[in-house]
């Protein structure tokens, strides 16, 4: 026959929707044309998928007008992952394989020179899409994205080295051995084990600082963002790399979400990393862009790849404006929309951000009892620093704590604190306890089921009413409290929100001085 039709995915933001290659070889002056908003990797193709098919024994119809549509035509495909199927499309166009076992399969990969093939960028997300299909297709990766695909129950994957077994697979039976499955004689894709996580700094580590600590454990068990502001060196870092140990861990939905942004990331997924909550610690010099995502074709951002993770933005007033600015929205939805004159990707960002900051440009506002060295800055130094984060995104972060100095003798007098496992303990139940109410963590409760999920006791409610109205509250400062203390509850197992949680919570919404 001269025309093949064979089944890939192309990626478009973190979905994969599926693609048809078809060739088509026909009569007339010698050309290879490839159509279908392809970018300029897919066009090289061209060369890679003739040497391929050289160096590996078969024959190139070098005499025919060969034509490979990637469909549906709107759709903009990119990376090499199409040359795998371009390859089997011409073989089955010229009859060397079986067209009629092309059917229920779908291929990707990218082709060396000599026929071996290679890995392709969004394995993960292939699988994910492939798993929702119906009917579920088998698919054939290169060995390396097979066995990250394989993460995803339910499928079955098929690895393949070179462009030789993948033909030798689809011959007939009686040509290529006992095949199993669809008829393919490849062996089926096991995921690699994941190494032993290695031990998460210990908090127990940071001494003193009991107030910080306890902000931690409540963001922890509740999916809460926090600022810590502190002169430098009173372990704001230090508290923020202990968060992760703190964190339960990650269930099947939770880990696959994650890797399958990992997978689709210039980085790529590292099965060590399966199961461990991200953590992104950007340089302050970083754009709007590189935070929130974009590009052309739109790619994920730092807010993405720490989907359930921790997002840690130290130096905070060092950051661009228009950085900062860009996490409001996904401070409040968990998500992030990218949106370009062609195309629009979306994917989700629900992170834990951790934030530091100093007080002042000198940093050493508030610090001379225990250091003995003070503040140089005017008042107005003061507050144009401080002013540098928005109200709007002030409003946003859940917790504002103070990190004060610690003098060195306290510090050297300290014994060591209590150990993450601990504190991890309380937090998993406090997680349990909210799983059981509701589906989401506490801090992503929405606004309209605040009042039956958040039951405050009426000395509680009637103390928080004042307190608001003293301060001048917004309506999403007032809510983001009310999350706090329903967590603070969860943690002292109470079914109702007390006036001490309620106080305790008001606590953490401090505005900073200056701001």
């Amino acid at each position: 026959m001269s025309l093949a039709v064979v089944a890939s995915r192309a990626l478009d933001g973190l979905a994969a929707p599926e693609v048809r290659v078809e060739v088509h070889l026909a009569n007339g002056l010698p050309s290879f044309t490839l159509v279908g908003l392809a970018d300029t990797e897919v066009k090289e193709a061209r060369e890679r998928v003739r040497a391929a098919l050289a160096e590996s024994g078969f024959a190139f119809p070098h005499n025919k007008r060969i034509t490979v549509n990637l469909a549906p035509a709107d759709l903009p495909k990119e990376s090499g992952r199409f040359d795998l199927p371009i390859a089997l499309g011409i073989l089955a166009a010229q009859g060397l394989i079986d067209a009629a076992r092309l059917a229920g399969v779908e291929f990707a990969g990218e082709l060396s020179l000599a026929g071996e093939l290679r890995p392709v960028r969004g394995a993960l997300a292939l699988a994910l899409a492939a798993r929702d299909a119906s009917p579920r297709p088998t698919l054939v990766l290169p060995a390396a994205s097979a066995a990250e695909a394989a993460r995803v129950d339910g499928l079955d994957i098929r690895a393949a080295r070179h462009l030789v077994e993948v033909v030798q697979a689809l011959q007939p039976a009686g040509e290529s051995g006992a095949p199993d499955g669809r008829g393919l004689d490849l062996p089926r894709a096991r995921a690699e084990p994941a190494p032993g996580v290695t031990g998460a700094a210990d908090l127990r580590d940071v001494k003193g600082q009991a107030a910080a600590k306890r902000a931690l454990e409540i963001a922890a068990a509740g999916g809460h963002s926090v600022l810590l502001v502190g002169p430098p060196g009173t372990g704001k870092s230090m508290l923020a790399q202990r968060l992760p140990g703190l964190l339960p861990p990650m269930d099947d939905d939770e880990a696959l979400a994650t890797a399958a942004l990992q997978s689709i990331s210039v980085g790529g997924f590292d099965a060590a990393q399966w199961r461990t909550r991200p953590v992104r610690a950007p340089h302050h010099s970083a754009s709007a862009v590189a935070l929130v995502g974009g590009g052309s074709p739109p790619r994920p951002g730092e807010i993405s790849l720490a989907h359930g993770g921790v997002l840690f933005l130290d130096e905070l007033p060092e950051f661009p404006r228009m950085a900062l600015e860009a996490l409001r929205e996904p401070l409040e939805t968990g998500q992030i929309t990218i949106s370009r004159a062609a195309r629009q990707a979306q994917y989700p960002a629900r992170f834990h951000l951790v934030a530091a900051m100093n007080p002042c440009p000198c940093g050493w506002l508030g610090a001379f009892a225990a250091t003995g060295k003070s503040c140089r800055c005017t008042p107005e130094a003061v507050a144009r620093y401080q002013g540098k984060l928005s109200g709007p995104l002030l409003d946003r972060i859940d917790m504002q704590v103070e990190v004060p100095a610690v003098a060195p003798a306290e510090l050297m007098g300290t014994a060591d604190g209590e150990p993450s496992a601990a504190v991890a303990g309380r937090v998993a139940a406090a997680r349990q306890r909210q799983r059981a109410r509701q589906p989401v963590p506490n801090g992503a409760i929405a606004a309209g089921e605040l009042d039956a999920l958040c039951r405050l006791e009426p000395a509680a409610a009637q103390f928080l009413q004042a307190v608001a109205a003293r301060l001048g509250w917004s309506g999403r400062s007032l809510h983001r409290v009310m999350k706090l203390a329903r967590t603070i509850a969860d943690l002292d197992a109470a079914e109702t929100v007390g006036v001490a949680a309620v106080a305790e919570a008001v606590q953490y919404r401090r505005a900073l001085p200056g701001a």
